[in-house]
């Protein structure tokens, strides 16, 4: 059957053109791409486990983790977490298989202790982190689309992706990667906890980095100021690798020395104190904050990976519209991808597949359409790549 596939001019002033543009980029360790993180290890670990039994992934969705802050009193030199980190595991799984029970509560608190651990270096995951899974049975009537032969939408819903990144939302992207996975192995002082926010008009460029320090690692405020500033230069380096706009970088700028205010913390994650989180208030499927771009307010995190539209349309929109920018050789600036699912109907026959595109200067969009298209139906064919591409970390969710 052929698939419902619209091409169409994007009626928009290109991305770069815009006088004003702003991104945001949620680190590793924000209470919020923690809640994402541990929702997605739980899926991919009770993936694994169906696959194992069975040879399928079973239904589940694990998209509603909640992370509640608990208490610290950071001090220069080392303090203490005084409450403990409380994450709550919520959402739906197959528990149950022919009269077998499944260990899926074991699974799933082994899954979100051991991404903790690994994200946060910082936090003592037995003492400071109280685990709680409350994951229950799914819906009869989900289960029933889920078992159907061919794998068929579970919601009506839709997806989104955009191409390319611009050079804000690349140097957002790529400033909190060097941060929490390069910087911070020769800078012990610098937490996981950062989170990147870009602002660009015209053509100068400002972020304003928010940087959770480890108080351990830190003797008094001049080491503070000094490890600040080394966080300020190294992403100055690195922006004038990546652009070539002014860049202006700003770093823990709620500070009061006067006050003897920092962005001091016990673990590196300002989870400790209060701070909670959520799946699905972080970073979208790109791993980015876009309000000047299309956005979707769907979690993909935790979702299913086999059926859920709300996961897979939006890593499949990012992957089309990058695709069509690659294979185009230069003939698009900028293009915009819309897919809309309806439940019950195969995830490879969407009901529409808008392909929004604003052709590079001089060139017309019938010139790009059937390349687009073909790109798209490249992408529906391959759908069912996404679960394994998932678990094996070729594509990430946040």
């Amino acid at each position: 059957m052929a698939r419902n596939l619209q091409v169409e001019p994007l009626r928009t002033v290109h991305i770069e053109d815009q006088e004003v543009e702003m991104v945001e980029r949620k680190g590793l360790g924000h209470p919020d791409s923690i809640a994402d993180g541990v929702s997605e290890s739980v899926s991919r670990a009770l993936s694994r486990l169906y696959l194992d039994e069975y040879g399928r992934i079973l239904h589940h969705n694990t998209d509603e983790t909640q992370v509640v802050g608990g208490a610290s009193e950071p001090k220069f030199g080392g303090g203490r977490v005084t409450s403990p980190i409380y994450m709550l595991l919520v959402g739906r799984a197959t528990t149950e298989v022919n009269g077998e029970k499944l260990p899926y509560r074991e699974t799933a608190i082994d899954a979100a202790r051991k991404y903790v651990q690994s994200v946060c270096a910082h936090i003592d995951i037995d003492k400071q982190v109280e685990f709680d899974c409350r994951i229950g049975q799914g819906s009869v009537d989900l289960r029933g689309v889920f078992d159907h032969k061919a794998v068929l939408s579970n919601d009506t819903s839709f997806g989104v992706g955009f191409a390319p990144l611009s050079d804000l939302e690349r140097l957002v992207l790529e400033s909190e990667h060097f941060l929490t996975l390069k910087l911070k192995k020769k800078l012990p002082a610098l937490g996981e906890d950062v989170k990147v926010m870009g602002y660009r008009q015209g053509g100068k460029i400002r972020l304003t980095v928010a940087a959770a320090l480890v108080d351990s690692e830190v003797a008094n405020p001049k080491e503070y100021r000094s490890v600040c500033d080394q966080i300020g230069h190294e992403l100055t380096e690195l922006a004038g690798k990546l652009t070539q706009r002014e860049v202006t970088i700003d770093v823990n700028t709620a500070d009061d020395p006067e006050l003897g205010r920092y962005y001091l913390t016990v673990t590196g994650c300002s989870m400790e104190a209060g701070d909670d989180g959520s799946v699905g208030r972080g970073n979208r499927a790109n791993g980015l904050i876009t309000p000047c771009r299309p956005m979707s307010l769907e979690a993909s995190a935790g979702k299913n990976p086999v059926n859920h539209v709300g996961k897979i349309y939006n890593l499949l929109g990012n992957l089309i519209a990058n695709d069509i920018v690659r294979d185009t050789g230069g003939n698009v600036k900028e293009v915009h991808v819309r897919i809309l699912s309806q439940i019950g109907k195969p995830v490879d026959q969407p009901q529409v597949a808008s392909l929004q595109i604003l052709p590079a200067n001089g060139v017309q969009l019938s010139t790009v359409t059937a390349k687009a298209k073909a790109v798209a139906d490249h992408w529906f064919e391959q759908i069912d790549t996404i679960p394994r591409r998932l678990l094996t970390g070729k594509l990430t969710v946040f």
